[in-house]
């Protein structure tokens, strides 16, 4: 395998007083991917922010938000074509970083690169500030009371550069991040995570080539975690920090946050699946229960919006074990056609631990049954207990009976800090009773079991909108 740029940095060879680039080669799974990167010291990076800043000010803060969009698109229809050479890259070498199969990195990539063409880009824009205007210039708001305040105007500016720094290794969320970034008019530095680190670089290569002023304001690379002094130079230099990871590196960049610098948050997250009973009848139950092995299967349960519990209402035509058996089934079936990823010994070895505790659970006869697939592609586990458990992931679910859905609310209100998304299927009325109930929770997404791995550009993420969180207004009186 030839070795692959995984970077993008405008100014890196040509800063104030560089020398040559040190190079490093990453390999991974068993050398079948080499990623070559900068070895970056604090005076080069330094000199790579001044001059995306630079590029910001001359290239991107005037642009007219129909331009920055229509280049952002064409950059996606390129990875949307499963011919272009950069798309092609990604399916061959993702599934080597990632440990996901190939299947599942072709269907991530046609969803998530769908969310990134103009129609869903215009519809995000539109959802988070009515019109695109006020990213462009002044508008004019609705006078007061009666009509008879006076005429105000507002104006949106996004940071002049936003720092990411990204975790995990889904595919896409560091695209979707830097994109935003882009429609408010910022410049970015994009940190890459370890198990995800190509994707960004691609986007960002693939609209230098389409756009050379708008990637200029792109720089996307990866450098070891816990490199301090490297961070501090991008933390100094950006309005706007966004992280996503754990609550430890959340806290860590907190703590190290120049004051008057904004942070947005997205740290650990929990999502489940409720089912009531009036939905648990022929048919629907099926559908139901291939819904949700699927939404499990999606990402390998590695994504914040991946189901770890469904609790299912007892007292419909099919019960909570029933439809587990179901459920069960459909992940066997799903195995075939999407197949799981690899796994780290750490990881076989907890899915190992919790079937063993089911097993003893079983034969004890404490209410719990297991269904599992001969390897560790799959588990579920129906547990009577309706204590939250969190799943260890990767394709391992567990069905809880309830005798009233409303008693989610109590056991799940310990984890209400970390609640996103809500798979909820029930009747109308009951829908929209429970969602004001899991709202207050602090639940920020209720949503079908099919849509549950995909949600809309325009959503607020964990209770927040996507751009109007990275702007400020101006008022002009």
């Amino acid at each position: 395998m030839a070795q692959v740029d995984a970077f993008h940095l405008p100014g890196l060879e040509s800063g104030p007083g560089a020398g040559p680039v040190e190079w490093e080669i990453r390999e991974y799974d068993g050398g079948a991917v080499r990623l070559r990167l900068p070895r970056l010291d604090p005076v080069r990076l330094g000199s790579i922010v001044a001059e995306l800043k630079a590029s910001r000010a001359r290239y991107l803060a005037s642009r007219p938000l129909t331009e920055i969009v229509s280049a952002i698109d064409q950059a996606a229809a390129r990875l949307q074509d499963r011919e272009d050479p950069r798309r092609r890259l990604a399916e061959e070498l993702l599934p080597h970083l990632t440990g996901y199969s190939r299947p599942m990195v072709s269907m991530v990539l046609d969803r998530m690169t769908a969310d990134w063409r103009a129609p869903a880009l215009e519809a995000l824009v539109e959802a988070e500030f009515g019109v695109p205007h006020p990213l462009d210039e002044f508008v004019a708001l609705p006078r007061g009371l009666g009509g008879a305040g006076p005429l105000r105007y507002v104006r949106a500016y996004g940071p002049e550069l936003t720092f990411h720094l990204f975790a995990g290794n889904v595919p896409g969320v560091a695209v979707t991040s830097l994109i935003r970034a882009l429609l408010v008019k910022s410049a970015s530095v994009g940190k890459m995570a370890s198990g995800e680190p190509l994707l960004a670089a691609l986007f960002a290569q693939t609209l230098a080539e389409i756009d050379p002023e708008l990637g200029s304001t792109i720089g996307v690379t990866y450098w070891p975690g816990g490199s301090t002094e490297l961070e501090a130079v991008v933390l100094e230099g950006a309005e706007t920090t966004v992280v996503y990871g754990g609550a430890e590196v959340v806290e860590s960049i907190r703590r190290r946050l120049p004051s008057g610098r904004k942070l947005i948050e997205h740290g650990p997250r929990l999502s489940l699946a409720l089912i009531g009973r009036e939905v648990l009848s022929g048919q629907r139950a099926q559908h139901l229960a291939s819904d949700l092995a699927l939404a499990v299967a999606t990402f390998d349960q590695q994504g914040c919006v991946s189901p770890h519990l469904a609790y299912v209402e007892v007292g419909g035509e099919v019960s909570p074990e029933g439809f587990a058996e179901l459920v069960a089934a459909e992940l066997a079936r799903i195995e075939a056609e999407l197949p799981r990823g690899k796994l780290s010994p750490e990881e076989a070895a907890a899915i190992q631990r919790e079937r063993g505790a089911a097993e003893f659970g079983e034969i004890g006869g404490r209410g719990v049954r297991l269904w599992a697939s001969r390897g560790t592609e799959y588990t579920l586990i129906y547990d009577e207990d309706p204590t939250f458990t969190a799943s260890c992931l990767n394709r391992l679910i567990r069905i809880v009976p309830l005798n009233d859905l409303g008693e989610v609310i109590g056991y799940m209100s310990p984890y209400r800090v970390y609640l996103q998304t809500i798979g909820l299927e029930a009747s109308a009325d009951r829908r929209l009773e429970l969602a004001g109930e899991l709202g207050r929770l602090g639940v920020s997404r209720v949503t079908s079991l099919e849509a549950m791995p995909w949600p809309p550009p325009e959503w607020h993420h964990d209770g927040a909108g996507p751009l109007r969180e990275l702007v400020r207004w101006v008022d002009l009186e």
